[in-house]
């Protein structure tokens, strides 16, 4: 994709090599070779005189404050407010893309907001945010700003989330999840043909970042699987992803399942069913993932938190709505038994609104 003439020509990138007069990217297994002038699949990415630059970079599509369980993050900081925003571009092609107008963007009039890492973090600080959320398109395609608001979050005590498919390197993660406290996969199926043919990417990739995460690093994460009727939401399926799922990344780390609803490039595919839903957690709960929730569906029971050793109820939801907490200093006021997560603070009290900032 050729540059235009009227557009910034961005910030220097890293994770790149060159090779010849073409410039290889070495962010995300896409592993695109840009030549001059020219931009890699994401979009934001471009060769400019030889070097890597990235065109978005202090460029966002907006500014949100939401509950943190729009993220969704269940078991970081119940109940607290945090910022969000992202910017054009993705390095996945999802037929099913329910952001597309952001992360297809291709027009950088869809950047409408320009800010400092610091003018962010000052943000959040100012509008009592718990932390700062790179969402709505995938923080792996602008890491270096990502990482430079993460670390003037950090500078201020404000925590940071990524909100991502997990479609990066091995050399890329990490500094790229150095910089976060919380992170949300995206695993957005369990086959090869899934990703390839829906995403226009490799699965692989994603289980090494999942592995990696939960492993290697000190960031709390939660996944979530969209289910879309007749794609990836086949009771065998499900059950080889809860199954590697408890196997690789233990029993404790939640699994969010989601509605699919008719979107982007797959109009015609009903929206998932509520019974579907019931019917993959239960399955989930039966591997043993001790914390699976329902996902943009009005399901109280599938929403709320529960004891991983008695079974009580700790934390009530509604949608985005908090109830009844029965956590003491993070522990089941029943038996003790702690909570994975950050949830030793008292829940905050955002709910379920969504405020739009100007930073």
């Amino acid at each position: 994709m050729k540059l235009l003439d009227d557009e910034p020509t961005g910030s220097p990138a890293r994770f790149w090599h060159p090779e010849g007069d073409r410039i290889r990217c070495d962010l995300c297994p896409r592993a695109c070779l840009v030549s001059p002038g020219q931009r890699a699949f994401c979009f934001v990415r471009a060769n400019h005189d030889g070097q890597m630059v990235l065109t978005t970079y202090g460029r966002a599509s907006g500014f949100c404050i939401d509950p943190i369980e729009k993220k969704p993050l269940n078991h970081f900081y119940p109940g607290s407010s945090v910022l969000s925003f992202g910017t054009a571009g993705c390095n996945l092609g999802c037929k099913f893309c329910q952001n597309w107008d952001i992360s297809k963007a291709k027009q950088f009039d869809k950047l409408a907001d320009v800010a400092t890492a610091e003018a962010i973090a000052d943000a959040a600080v100012r509008s009592g945010c718990k932390s700062v959320a790179f969402t709505y398109n995938d923080p792996t395609i602008f890491a270096e700003w990502a990482i430079d608001v993460a670390a003037a979050c950090r500078d201020r005590g404000v925590k940071t989330v990524a909100v991502t498919a997990g479609y990066i390197t091995a050399e890329a993660r990490p500094e790229l999840y150095a910089a976060m406290d919380a992170a949300n996969v995206d695993l957005k199926g369990f086959t090869d043909g899934f990703y390839r043919s829906l995403c226009y990417a490799e699965f692989q990739p994603v289980l090494e970042t999942l592995e990696y995460l939960v492993h290697q690093t000190k960031v709390w994460v939660e996944v979530t699987t969209l289910l879309i009727p007749g794609k990836n939401d086949g009771e065998a399926e499900i059950d080889e992803m809860t199954r590697w799922f408890v196997e690789h990344l233990g029993p404790e780390v939640p699994l969010h399942l989601t509605a699919f609803h008719p979107d982007y490039k797959l109009p015609d595919i009903p929206a998932t069913p509520a019974s579907t839903l019931t019917r993959a957690r239960a399955q989930a709960l039966a591997a043993g993932i001790k914390h699976v929730y329902t996902g943009n569906v009005h399901d109280a029971a599938g929403q709320s938190t529960y004891c991983a050793g008695c079974g009580a109820v700790l934390i009530e939801r509604d949608w985005y709505t908090l109830g009844a907490w029965n956590l003491r200093d993070g522990r089941c006021t029943s038996c003790g038994k702690a909570l994975a997560g950050q949830v030793t603070e008292a829940p905050g009290t955002w709910g379920a609104r969504r405020l739009r900032v100007m930073v």
